[in-house]
């Protein structure tokens, strides 16, 4: 769990960032900039439809990279953006839909061949290159270029519900992973609590025969586990009733276990 370098120093107890490589991310890019300029041509700059759309755009891009650095210290947080992320490019994709039926325009369908060529496109990044990562924004871009930057609105806006799609596709992927997870590995504060008994263990193992005798005016050096679920136990103090401002072990799983152990 816990994971020294070269140096001695402890590395990060969960890894976070690595955003720019993921899947997710470099699609919504390309759904970003080509809503921009979507806007720009196709609709009225003062019109409000403008705003929203380059804002949820934004918003599905900023919350996976704001999601992926809350990762070192929040599962939470990290679903939490994740969802925003997804919410925010559905409402991009009905103001698409939206922006074709309200000018009688044709939505492609699953099926046509138009909409399965985009949606072949990111085949095309693994046959161009063994690395994805490799590619920039701007390569990324040529792929679509045929689609995204097509004079016909209406072909503009097919191809981004199918990019919208896919980037759809890739989050509920990486929420549904991250929820596994969560479940099988618990929250940021239960891999401390574990990480903390593990250091305290590796000290011990490393340090002087002074060092190793138990420390009893810390009880923190004593982590129990609970007695119900068995689940790492947190040094909290008592906040009402008799015992206002005496310390004792409660259960790290709190509220969903109530377990607790008297100092």
């Amino acid at each position: 769990m816990v994971k020294h370098n070269e140096g001695g120093c402890m590395a990060k107890l969960r890894p976070s960032g690595g955003y720019r490589d993921s899947c997710s991310f470099q699609t919504a890019t390309i759904i970003y900039d080509a809503t921009y300029w979507f806007c720009e041509k196709f609709l009225d700059s003062r019109s409000r439809t403008v705003d929203q759309m380059v804002q949820a755009a934004r918003s599905g891009r900023q919350n996976i990279a704001e999601g992926s650095r809350a990762a070192a210290a929040s599962s939470q947080t990290e679903l939490r953006l994740l969802n925003v992320a997804r919410s925010s490019l559905e409402e991009l994709l009905l103001d698409y839909e939206d922006f074709l039926r309200h000018r009688c325009m044709l939505q492609w369908k699953p099926g046509t061949a138009e909409a399965l060529a985009v949606r072949r496109v990111p085949q095309e990044f693994k046959q161009d290159r063994s690395d994805q990562s490799d590619l920039t924004d701007q390569e990324r871009w040529a792929f679509y270029l045929p689609w995204l930057e097509h004079d016909d609105p209406a072909v503009r806006a097919n191809a981004l519900i199918c990019v919208i799609h896919q980037a759809n596709y890739l989050l509920d992927q990486q929420i549904a992973a991250l929820e596994k997870r969560f479940i099988e590995e618990g929250g940021y504060s239960e891999q401390l609590a574990v990480a903390r008994l593990a250091e305290r263990a590796r000290q011990k193992r490393d340090k002087s025969d002074l060092a190793d005798m138990p420390d009893h005016s810390d009880p923190s050096d004593h982590i129990p586990v609970c007695p119900l679920c068995g689940k790492a136990m947190v040094l909290r103090t008592s906040k009402s009733g008799k015992n206002t401002g005496k310390q004792f072990w409660g259960c790290s799983a709190y509220p969903d276990c109530k377990g607790i152990v008297n100092l």
